[in-house]
């Protein structure tokens, strides 16, 4: 971004050094976050990415107020966050959930549901709406994210799931946010519905110029959409840097992982990436490592006794952006040629 604004430090996100701990009993807790720090410049698309348990999600929750912020700081547009009861959060913040079926009452029309944040809260003015300016500005936003505008008198039962999702967008956008975070927002969706949504959210970035935290497990749906990437895993970031590049040169192994992970519309590619994973997959009794190591080590081929008694810092990396690993420069070079798989030419690649 060139030269930001005043407009622009008033829309950025900032995560600093974020821990989250969860009481288990009276005296333990479990640390789901630890130590988080990220970017969300306004008018841009950053993805937070990582499997299951990763801490993401976690993250979000803890810039929407849903989970304590143990240590470190949340901030938007220069006004900590993390003091703040629900409440009291800033509008210009919105999230979109992962199901689009549990999050839409069943009971109550589209319309009623789209219009409900804008009974709870003021317009940009301090004004309320009435209830036909309430009614025009659904429909308006129901026909932004592709619905006919009879949608809103119709119930979330008399619709697909892509249709439910596009409803929950229109909810997020109708207070006209600056920040919007998608928490798995496609992972509910069949392939060819997630390409529509993905597209749709991408339009409607570029049109509200609006700033997106995609979350998410898949590397390549994130690498559709966003411009910057942030890769956790337990709760740590592992690698940070533009989104094409993490893809296309993953730099961290856990990344890398990641990406052979990735499904593909191609069997055959597929296939060879399943046996990838396979053939470099470690015993099951190998324990994750507790304390100040390496989260990933138990799990990386290319861990040394370092790895095992030091914790790496998140630092400049070799091609760019940024990565928590010892060994990065020492990495063989990353391929994804599918053509053959790794027992045949003896590589170590990911």
């Amino acid at each position: 971004m060139k030269g930001a604004t005043t407009a622009d430090a008033a829309a950025e996100l900032t995560v600093s050094d974020l821990v989250v701990d969860y009481p288990i009993g009276r005296r333990k807790h479990r640390r789901a976050v630890d130590g988080v720090s990220l970017r969300v410049p306004a008018g841009r698309a950053v993805g937070l990415v990582g499997e299951s348990g990763s801490g993401k999600s976690t993250v979000a929750k803890a810039v929407l107020g849903m989970a304590p912020v143990s240590a470190g700081q949340v901030a938007y547009g220069g006004t900590q966050l993390d003091h703040l009861s629900r409440g009291g959060r800033p509008q210009q913040i919105q999230v979109v959930f992962q199901d689009p079926y549990s999050s839409l009452d069943p009971t109550k029309t589209i319309g009623y549901t789209v219009q409900e944040p804008l009974r709870a809260h003021a317009d940009a003015t301090g004004a309320r709406l009435s209830a036909a300016e309430r009614e025009a500005r659904v429909r308006a936003m129901l026909a932004k994210v592709g619905l006919p505008a009879e949608a809103a008198d119709r119930y979330p039962a008399q619709f697909s799931g892509g249709q439910r999702q596009r409803i929950s967008i229109a909810r997020a956008l109708i207070l006209e946010p600056r920040l919007v975070i998608c928490d798995e927002a496609v992972s509910a969706l069949d392939l060819s519905i997630q390409a529509q949504i993905l597209n749709l959210l991408l339009e409607l970035q570029q049109d509200l110029g609006l700033s997106l935290l995609f979350i998410t497990h898949d590397l390549s749906v994130v690498n559709h959409i966003a411009e910057d990437l942030v890769v956790l895993f337990r709760g740590r970031v592992m690698e940070t840097g533009p989104a094409e590049r993490v893809y296309r040169q993953p730099q961290h192994p856990y990344t890398r992982q990641l990406v052979v992970s990735a499904p593909l519309p191609d069997l055959g590619r597929q296939r060879t990436r399943r046996e990838r994973r396979e053939a470099l997959a470690l015993p099951p009794a190998r324990q994750a490592p507790l304390g100040e190591s390496c989260p990933f080590a138990h799990r990386c081929p290319f861990a040394v006794d370092r790895c095992r008694t030091e914790r790496p810092v998140l630092r400049d990396a070799p091609l760019g952006g940024q990565v928590a690993c010892h060994r990065a420069e020492d990495l063989p070079p990353w391929t994804d040629d599918l053509t053959t798989s790794p027992e045949a030419t003896g590589s170590t690649a990911l």
